[in-house]
């Protein structure tokens, strides 16, 4: 227990954010019981000061939770009430900032080691790009499909550019923090430009096209300023923000979504208030019949989920979606041991509306739509250390592409 709370002290540092967090401490709480399980999801929904890293319906999935040093007394106090068994991961975040330098990212020697052992930045991510589209052209394009609320731009890379061809469209980073999603996105897309010939199986029928983070605002505040940002930077009131996941327009702001500006799930002033949202909306909508499959990549918890957040029913196409989440979660399992659960949001964690793969599904008639809890790095946080991305983006493309393969096999009953 000594040497996993160690890397977790390593893991979650504070690497240059002028936020502090000085005594903020991360527990794990264990739920026996579907009576507690209830009482964590009231205090996630209730108090706007606990920062839930991870919680599930499911029973014996430890709970993860940030809590500020006002809220530590009475957070225990609760928990030993209801007699839950709890520990604390990390004593101190602020003090992981030493052991995280520690292990500062060791210097590329090419575009591909970057992208495996570094968090690039998106001014570094959209030059990566521009670069594939100059060498690899016409086959490879890159087009700017909107620009953040800070006028940076969103640009998409299109992979085995066929105007016939279905598409299977990948995100990432709507959540500022989330860093290893971008990185994933990253390493995909690597993995079908530069290593196109082992990837043909994937290609040869599909294109792709990818935008590997959709909150560019959020993700240099984070790298800036505060590590635990999670929202898209426009003003909401007194207040900063939108959870770009709860900002589509299907059943927006019903269940699980926050109408407090200050919260971290803030639903926005209006479904689509969000520039960055709204770009997805319009490249969809754009690949409306053409889009068979829609990915989006999220952390951490190692999960593949499909719709419907809204509610606990399930669309009626769900067979054929868990059909393609299983494929990636069985690859996954197989290559590296590692289990993902498969199953709607709403029954395996809680029901958050205005999402953007129910909206794809419903709206956008994308027939299929997921999103990947991608993996921790085994240690229970947002994002691996450096050290780690290589592991964590090498076993995810194993899922991304078994799934890509699914659907690429399924083209012909899918509509």
């Amino acid at each position: 227990m000594i040497a996993r709370i160690a890397i977790l002290f390593v893991l979650l540092a504070v690497v240059t954010a002028s936020k502090p967090y000085k005594g903020y401490k991360v527990y794990e709480v264990q739920q026996k019981t579907r009576d507690q399980a209830e009482f964590l999801h009231h205090l996630e929904q209730s108090n706007e000061n606990l920062d839930f890293w991870h919680l599930s319906k499911h029973l014996d999935n430890n709970a993860q939770v940030m809590v500020p040093p006002h809220e530590q007394r009475s957070f225990v106090a609760g928990l030993m009430r209801n007699g839950f068994q709890f520990n604390v991961l990390i004593d101190d975040i602020e003090n992981t900032n030493d052991e995280y330098e520690a292990l500062a990212p060791r210097k590329p020697t090419s575009a591909e080691d970057s992208i495996l052992h570094n968090y690039l930045r998106h001014s570094d991510i959209n030059q990566y790009l521009d670069g594939l589209a100059e060498r690899y052209s016409p086959k490879i394009s890159v087009e700017q499909i909107g620009t953040s609320h800070e006028g940076r731009p969103l640009k998409t890379i299109t992979i085995n550019a066929d105007s016939q061809n279905p598409i299977i469209f990948l995100d990432a980073g709507i959540h500022a923090r989330e860093w290893i999603a971008p990185a994933t996105a990253l390493y995909a897309i690597n993995q079908l430009v530069e290593h196109a010939t082992e990837n043909a199986d994937v290609l040869s029928n599909i294109t792709w096209v990818i935008l590997p983070v959709v909150n560019p605002d959020g993700y240099e505040y984070s790298h800036e300023h505060d590590r635990f940002w999670r929202k898209t930077r426009k003003p909401a009131g007194k207040c900063i923000g939108t959870d770009g996941n709860r900002n589509f327009d299907f059943h927006w702001g019903e269940i699980g979504a926050s109408s407090n500006a200050c919260s971290d799930t803030y639903r926005g002033d209006a479904a689509f208030s969000e520039p960055e949202t709204q770009a997805i909306r319009d490249v969809l909508l754009k690949f409306k019949n053409r889009c068979k499959f829609y990915l989006s990549l999220h952390s951490y918890g190692k999960y593949l989920l499909y719709p419907w957040g809204w509610t606990s029913d399930l669309p009626e196409t769900w067979q054929t979606i868990d059909e393609v989440a299983q494929a990636g979660a069985n690859a996954i399992n197989e290559a590296t041991g590692t289990k993902y659960t498969v199953g709607s949001s709403t029954n395996v964690l809680y029901a958050a509306s205005g999402g953007s793969d129910d909206w794809a599904l419903d709206v956008a008639d994308v027939p299929i739509t997921i999103v990947m809890e991608l993996p921790s790095g085994g240690f229970g946080g947002f994002n691996p250390p450096a050290q780690a991305i290589e592991e964590s983006v090498k076993e995810s493309w194993i899922g991304i592409k078994a799934m890509a393969l699914k659907v690429s096999q399924m083209l012909n009953t899918i509509d």
